[in-house]
C-alpha cells in the first residue's frame, strides 16, 4: 500500500487509536523518567533503566529457549526481509506477567489490549528491513486481525543488551537511529494524534555487525487482544 492510498483509505479504529494515543501521550508526558525524542512527525519516547541487569539476562535466556526463524504476515514482505529469530513468551509465566504489567503501567493501558510479549534475537548479519507495525486493511490478514483486537496502536520495545556494532532501530524518514542499550524501553505511537496511520513510523532493525542483539516487543491494539 502506498502512502497516498493510506491517506485516502477509510481508517479502521481511527477514533479508538486517537483515544489510546491521547491516553499514552498524557501518561508519558507526565512521567519524569520518560524522555520524548525530538520529532515533529512521530511520537517516540524512551525510558532508561526500565529493566535491571538481572532481568535483562533472564529474559535473554528465555528468548534463546523460544527463538525460531522469524515469520511475517503472508503476502506482506519478501523472503530475506526479516532474518532474525523470535518467539512468543508464555503469558502465564510469572516473570512475563510482571514485566508485561510494568509496561502496561508505563503506558497507562489495560493489559488486555496488549499482545503477548515477543522476544527477538539478531546475530551478525541479521536484520529486519523497513516496515510499519500497524496493519494494512487491504491485506488478507486484516480479516483475522480485526477480530483479534483490531489495529495496533503503540509499540513497546525493550533492549536487553548493548550491541558492540550495528543493530540500531532506525526511523529513516525521521533521520533517527537508536542504538540498543540494555534496560531501555523504547515506545512509539504507530498512529497520528487524529488516529490515522503514521507513515513516518517506518522503521528497521539494522544489521547486527558484531555480537548479538536481544529485544522484547509488546504491541498494543485498540481493544482486547485475541
Amino acid at each position: 500500500m502506498t502512502e497516498s492510498t493510506t491517506k485516502t483509505a477509510k481508517v479502521p479504529d481511527q477514533d479508538a487509536l486517537a483515544r489510546v494515543g491521547k491516553t499514552v501521550r498524557e501518561r508519558l508526558d507526565a512521567d519524569p523518567k520518560a524522555y520524548k525524542i525530538p520529532s515533529e512527525k512521530a511520537e517516540i519516547y524512551a525510558i532508561g533503566e526500565f529493566l535491571t541487569s538481572n532481568e535483562c539476562r533472564k529474559l535473554a535466556g528465555m528468548i534463546d529457549q523460544v527463538a525460531r526463524p522469524s515469520s511475517l504476515y503472508e503476502g506482506t514482505y519478501k523472503d530475506g526481509y526479516r532474518t532474525s529469530y523470535s518467539g512468543n513468551f508464555d503469558s502465564s509465566d510469572p516473570t512475563v506477567k510482571m514485566i508485561s504489567r510494568r509496561i502496561d503501567d508505563a503506558l497507562g493501558l489495560p493489559g488486555k489490549i496488549g499482545e503477548t510479549m515477543q522476544g527477538q534475537r539478531y546475530l551478525p548479519g541479521q536484520e529486519f528491513k523497513n516496515h510499519h507495525d500497524y496493519f494494512f486493511p487491504s491485506e488478507e490478514y486484516w480479516k483475522q486481525e480485526r477480530k483479534n483486537g483490531g489495529q495496533r496502536s503503540w509499540t513497546a520495545m525493550m533492549y536487553l543488551n548493548n550491541v558492540p556494532a550495528g543493530g540500531a532501530t532506525a526511523f529513516p524518514t525521521l533521520g533517527i537511529q537508536i542504538a540498543p542499550k540494555a534496560g531501555v524501553l523504547l515506545l512509539w505511537n504507530n498512529a497520528k494524534p487524529d488516529g490515522s496511520p503514521n507513515v513516518n513510523t517506518l522503521h528497521a532493525g539494522t544489521p547486527v555487525e558484531s555480537g548479538a542483539k536481544y529485544v522484547i516487543t509488546r504491541w498494543y491494539r485498540t481493544r482486547k487482544w485475541g
